[in-house]
């Protein structure tokens, strides 16, 4: 006869009580309320900057809009209904004079741009990839550019043209702009960030010289940052002022910011030049606008070179 072991009962196990989430501590709730005023600060000034840039353009948008009597009464933010008057009288006043000017302008940013911007790649690359006799010295040189206003070198620019016979040219506005120290640091900022030193390395191990090295493994990868600083030289040009007033006599040279700057020293005899300086004024943007838009996903990528390792 077997015997039949008992089986101890299964121990019953106590339902758990449901999790709460802790409450917030007060020292946490307090943190948050002593950065409430510096969050409110930053966001104060990045709102007045984006007034800043963003309230003149709205206005001149508007006055474009608007005659020579609008434009100094009524309200500020209100359309007009001259813009088409405005337009025809910007393209036919003077012989059509302004489309002069607004080609002159992009030829002038066009070039500095385009070769100045090359210039500084090939600068900017060899600083950081190359190694000879007084690298740092001429680097040097290059940074105490970069905090030289072009404003203080505009009359020994003028005095070296005036040497050579190159004012009253549109070679006394190019040549300077294709020089640019903050271009070349730029370069080597970019070049740093994009070309890995083994990258060419390995181009050169397989007998690629120096030149070809550039251009066929270093100037692809450099195409955001080349982007980047040809956009830098673009506005920088078109907006130049000083430079071209200084070298050039003739109008027919002038780009569109000096002609604009001479109907306005004609506004006081004539209130319709009041017009004219609005209407170019907003028509010389529209260059920018669109070499912004279209080039944005290189000079994005651009500005991030470098900030991820």
């Amino acid at each position: 006869m077997s015997a039949v072991l008992a089986t101890p009962p299964t121990p019953q196990v106590a339902a758990s009580a449901p999790l709460r989430s802790p409450a917030q501590p007060p020292r946490t709730r307090r943190k948050i309320l002593r950065r409430l005023p510096a969050i409110a600060g930053v966001n104060g000034l990045l709102l007045v900057g984006c007034a800043y840039m963003i309230l003149p353009l709205l206005w001149l948008v508007f006055a474009a809009t608007k005659d020579a009597t609008g434009l100094y009464s009524g309200d500020v933010f209100v359309f007009g209904g001259a813009f088409l008057a405005n337009m025809e009288q910007l393209f036919t006043q003077d012989g059509g004079i302004f489309v002069r000017w607004l080609v002159n302008s992009i030829l002038y940013a066009g070039i500095g741009a385009v070769v100045g911007g090359f210039i500084a790649l090939m600068a900017g690359y060899a600083f950081d990839k190359f190694e000879f006799r007084g690298k740092g010295t001429w680097y040097g040189a290059v940074l105490v550019g970069v905090l030289i206003p072009n404003t203080a070198t505009v009359i020994p620019l003028y005095l070296l043209a005036a040497s050579v016979g190159l004012t009253n040219t549109i070679w006394a506005v190019v040549i300077p702009t294709l020089c640019n120290p903050f271009s070349v640091y730029l370069a080597r900022v970019f070049s740093a960030g994009y070309i890995p030193d083994e990258t060419l390395e390995a181009a050169r191990v397989d007998g690629a010289g120096t030149v070809r090295t550039f251009l066929r493994i270093g100037l692809p990868m450099l195409t955001p940052g080349f982007v980047t600083i040809a956009l830098f030289q673009f506005v920088g040009i078109w907006n130049n002022f000083m430079l071209p007033l200084i070298m050039l006599q003739n109008r027919d040279l002038f780009p569109s910011s000096v002609g604009i700057a001479l109907w306005q020293s004609q506004v006081q005899q004539n209130p319709e030049f009041s017009t004219l300086v609005i209407a170019g004024s907003f028509i010389s943007i529209l260059p920018l606008v669109i070499a912004f838009v279209m080039l944005q996903r290189f000079w994005r990528s651009g500005l991030s070179a470098g900030s991820v390792k």
